[in-house]
């Protein structure tokens, strides 16, 4: 017979944490030799400095160009001359030289006019050129009550009220069979799955016009992984005091509908952020269209809120809750793109959305299960369908 293993040795807690800096402690060390020492064995680079600056922002003020610029190369950069429309321009900016990751801005004074279009070259003290365009020049609006006010409007106008509308399907399918009830839950994964695509779409766009120092299209998987992991989570605390306070029974409906609107408000806070940073940047109409576009293509999202309270009697409070944490944080969107726009924060926050949703996706679709235990058949498939059909064709009344 073979002796039992003996087991391990004990060891206090703080004899465990020193045992794993050891090796951290003698990495710091030998950095700090390497960096003492002047990096012995290698050589200085040769050949020009690499520069790539980038332009993150350009804001338009009576008789003021201002470009915010962001150095995303390993080496400095200073900008010598300015360039707007053949022609140089006076400007004055805060800093000489922009170090790796610094960011600057860059006032150009020059007497542009409305709805003309403007080049401008950023020369910088090797002879680099760093292009920007305006193709539409349009006054930045400044930054007030009324200019939060408006951003509020507009994101009541395109995700608030339409998921409120949305929601008032609830009372038709608390009058609908099991059937038709499965049909529509795969509905409201297909309008899902649409959502995943578009946001990672519209996410990746965005993240390779930017700043690419911070990881770029990387961003966005990034933020789906977090937002996927981190609802995943919320859903598994949700469950285990569900169950601890109702003895051992299962999630109900309401449980489902909180993690759809949360998915979707996810969503909607990158919607938000693009319509807002469209509308500072002059790109954005408000016009009665654009409004009625949102309120078509968003309404289908109160749909997919209620769907798993079909057979539940939520009261009103509980449902206007839902619909501004589904709908609500467009205007939060709206506020941060049209005032603190960042191409790297609106990528990774589109990536969030896109997981979110994925887990929403993952737990809605076992209720598409037939008497048979089938996922995919005729109905289902037809809803899923459905459901994408629907919004890529209301998507196409929305032009941001």
């Amino acid at each position: 017979m073979n002796a039992e293993a003996a087991p391990p040795p004990q060891t206090s807690g703080a004899r465990l944490w020193l045992l794993g800096l050891i090796p951290l402690a003698l990495m710091a060390g030998i950095v700090v030799i390497f960096a003492a020492l002047g990096a012995p064995g290698l050589a200085e680079r040769r050949g020009p400095p690499v520069e790539n600056l980038v332009v993150d922002k350009i804001a338009l003020h009576p008789g003021v160009i201002q470009l915010t610029v962001r150095n995303d190369g390993p080496d400095a950069v200073s900008v010598r001359q300015v360039i707007v429309n053949d022609g140089f321009a006076n400007f004055t900016s805060k800093y000489e030289q922009l170090t790796r990751l610094a960011a600057d801005t860059i006032r150009v004074d020059y007497p542009w006019i409305e709805g003309e279009a403007y080049e401008i070259s950023l020369l910088t003290s090797t002879g680099g050129v760093i292009p920007a365009e305006i193709p539409v020049a349009v006054e930045t609006p400044e930054a007030g009550p009324g200019f939060y006010g408006l951003m509020a409007l507009l994101g009541t106008y395109v995700g608030v009220i339409p998921v409120l509308l949305g929601m008032l399907w609830l009372p038709l399918l608390r009058r609908s069979k099991p059937s038709v009830i499965r049909v529509l839950i795969a509905f409201t994964i297909g309008l899902l799955v649409f959502l995943i695509v578009d946001a990672l779409l519209e996410g990746i766009e965005i993240a390779g016009q930017g700043s690419q120092a911070f990881g770029g299209q990387a961003l966005v998987y990034l933020g789906a992984i977090v937002g996927y992991l981190v609802l995943a989570t919320v859903d598994s605390t949700m469950r285990s005091r569900g169950q601890a306070a109702s003895g051992g029974a299962k999630a109900g409906g309401l449980h489902l509908a909180l993690l759809v609107a949360v998915g979707i408000g996810l969503h909607n806070l990158g919607e938000g952020l693009a319509i807002g940073a469209a509308y500072a940047a002059g790109a954005l109409a408000l016009g009665a269209l654009l409004v009625i576009g949102f309120a078509i293509h968003n309404t289908t999202e109160g749909l997919a809120v209620v769907a798993p309270v079909a057979k539940n009697r939520p009261s009103l409070k509980t449902l206007a809750g839902l619909g501004l944490l589904a709908g609500g944080p467009a205007i939060v969107g709206a506020w941060i793109g049209a005032s603190a726009f960042n191409g790297s924060l609106v990528a990774f926050l589109l990536g969030v959305g896109a997981g979110a949703i994925a887990q929403v996706i993952v737990q809605l679709a076992p209720f598409i299960r037939n008497e048979a235990g089938q996922f995919l058949y005729p109905k289902s498939a037809g809803g899923l369908l459905g459901g994408i059909g629907v919004l890529y064709a209301t998507s196409l009344l929305v032009s941001v």
